[in-house]
This record gives C-alpha cells, sequence and structure tokens, in this order.
C-alpha cells in the first residue's frame, strides 16, 4: 500500500475517499504577493488603470477561483463552501493578497485559499501589464488551516 494518500497501491494517482472522516468545520488561509512598479501602484492607488478597479476585480476572482477549485485541480473534492473572503492590500512595493475559504465538510479548504490568492494576484498581473513589464507573483503560501469538531 502506498504511503502517500493520493496514490494507489501501484502508485498511480487516487482521489481520496474521505466519505467515512467526520463532518467538521474547516477554515484555510493564504496569502501571496504581487510586485509592481510604482507607476503601477500609483494608477492602482488612484484607481486609474484602464481596465478599471484592480483590487476590487481581484478580489471577485479570488472568490470566484474558490468556487471553482476542484475543477482546477484534478484531485480536489468538490467542497460546499460556506464563506470565501479575499482581500487585497496596497504595500511599498505591490499589493497583498489575503483569502479565506470556510465550509463544513470532511476535507480541508486550503487548496480553495491558495487558489483564490493565486488567481487574484493574475488578475492584478492581467489588469496591469499594459503599463508594467516586469511584474513578480510571489510568496503564495498557506499561512492558518484549522477544523473544529462539530
Amino acid at each position: 500500500m502506498s504511503s502517500f494518500s493520493h496514490t494507489d497501491d501501484k502508485g498511480k494517482a487516487n482521489m481520496v475517499d474521505v466519505g467515512h472522516k467526520p463532518l467538521q468545520r474547516r477554515s484555510a488561509t493564504a496569502e501571496g504577493l504581487i510586485r509592481l512598479s510604482e507607476h503601477a501602484l500609483n494608477l492602482i492607488r488612484e484607481n486609474e488603470m484602464k481596465k478599471g478597479d484592480v483590487l476590487t476585480v481581484a478580489e471577485i476572482a479570488g472568490i470566484q477561483a474558490a468556487k471553482e477549485t476542484s475543477r482546477l485541480i484534478p484531485l480536489c473534492h468538490p467542497l460546499q463552501l460556506t464563506k470565501v473572503d479575499v482581500k487585497t492590500r496596497l504595500t511599498e512595493t505591490g499589493v497583498k493578497v489575503t483569502a479565506m475559504a470556510v465550509c463544513t465538510g470532511q476535507t480541508g479548504v486550503e487548496m480553495e485559499a491558495l487558489t483564490a490568492v493565486s488567481v487574484a494576484l493574475l488578475t492584478i498581473y492581467d489588469m496591469c501589464k499594459a503599463v508594467d513589464k516586469e511584474m513578480v507573483i510571489g510568496e503564495i503560501s498557506l499561512i492558518e488551516k484549522i477544523k473544529t469538531d462539530l
């Protein structure tokens, strides 16, 4: 038998059966950064980017992405999310995105939080690419994962 939960005894990819696990309240928080030029940051700050309100669009894109995680990541279970919150914050060098996902279920929501952050950052990249050719997305990480018995 495999020691990895997502592979079978022959080493092939396998969706884990979580049906035997108890329902729990689960939450996860992730964050990431995109580094931007001073010019791009000023356009975002003044809401003068030609494509529109970069931060609001990125937050909505992150929420939308979290809801689609199981369609994007092959072995993720579809979850009934009860809350997704995506926040963007301007920093001195770019934008920090933080996402929190919550569900009541039998498996965690860290992939939903990480997907929300990733797509929010990609949305910022897309909306700013005309004015900044040297953006860098990075430091995407899970910062908290909690499960609580019901």
